[in-house]
């Protein structure tokens, strides 16, 4: 309708229509969100799926050859064996107490040498240093010389672990260490906090943020650093039971090994996120 006719409605009484506007008159905008929008339920799963999906369709359509990657139903046909014979729980056990013991005392190691760090420039001056140098050398380097100081036993694999868990952990809680805004600073001398109610109300929350992202880093180091060691003069464990296909040629069983990781780390991580929403729920992001 054109503006002649709209204006002439208008001064007749008659009421406007929704429809009634000037020609020229420029179309409502749609303004579009530039957040990612609201989170997707078990949207973590969709890649992982998807990634199965791809894989059977590609095995039921004989473009993967079976004798390198055998088909998913395979992949499940052995592990219902594995299960069934007990191999898989055993092996699993242990790998996760390994796990487990590494990540606590790495986990404690790497807050203890942060809150010394970074709440000191002399323990900044000791301990970042040699921190930065463990950074830069792989662990699968130090196995040798972890070798002949604990030998082939669960020392060797724990304290290994741990040294994969500790350096994500200092580096992240330092980094939040030294992100906490300084006028909580000023704020907590003003009302003359002691040391103890300084780091319990001010240091501990301004770190926790760099701390769960940290822990999220280091429960994955866990999981690697396992991958490694049991393949190394180990007698059980998942990494023994791959290395052990690995000489009779079972690549069903090298792979179920490879799933059971997988789905490890990506259970363990998301228990980390799910504890980071809860713990950090003040805050608004765009993860919702």
């Amino acid at each position: 309708m054109s503006s002649t006719a709209v204006e002439q409605r208008v001064e007749e009484g008659v009421p406007a229509k929704a429809g009634d506007r000037p020609a020229h008159a420029p179309r409502p905008r749609v303004r579009k969100r530039l957040a990612p929008g609201r989170p997707i339920a078990y949207g973590w799963a969709l890649g992982p799926l998807l990634l199965l999906a791809v894989w059977a369709a590609g095995s039921g359509a004989g473009l993967i050859d079976p004798r390198n990657l055998p088909a998913p139903w395979a992949i499940a046909s052995t592990a219902g064996d594995l299960i069934a014979d007990g191999r898989l729980q055993s092996n699993l056990a242990i790998s996760a107490q390994r796990a487990l013991l590494g990540l606590v005392f790495g986990v404690l190691a790497g807050l203890a040498l942060a809150l010394v760090s970074g709440l000191s420039r002399i323990g900044e001056g000791l301990v970042d240093g040699p921190v930065q140098i463990k950074r830069s050398i792989p662990s699968l380097a130090l196995i040798p010389l972890l070798i002949l100081w604990f030998g082939i036993g669960e020392s060797m694999k724990v304290v290994t672990i741990a040294l994969g868990v500790f350096v994500p952990i200092y580096i992240h809680t330092h980094n939040g260490l030294r992100g906490i805004d300084s006028r909580y600073v000023e704020l907590a001398e003003t009302v003359r906090l002691g040391r103890a109610r300084f780091v319990r109300h001010v240091v501990l929350p301004g770190a926790l943020p760099g701390f769960l992202l940290g822990l999220r880093f280091a429960v994955t180091g866990a999981w690697l650093a396992l991958v490694v060691v049991e393949q190394v003069n180990a007698t059980s464990g998942i990494g023994y039971m791959m290395e052990l296909a690995r000489t009779y040629g079972q690549t069903d069983v090298i792979l179920v090994g490879l799933v059971v990781y997988g789905v490890l780390g990506l259970v363990s991580d998301a228990l980390v996120r799910l504890v980071e929403r809860k713990a950090l729920t003040c805050r608004r992001t765009l993860a919702g």
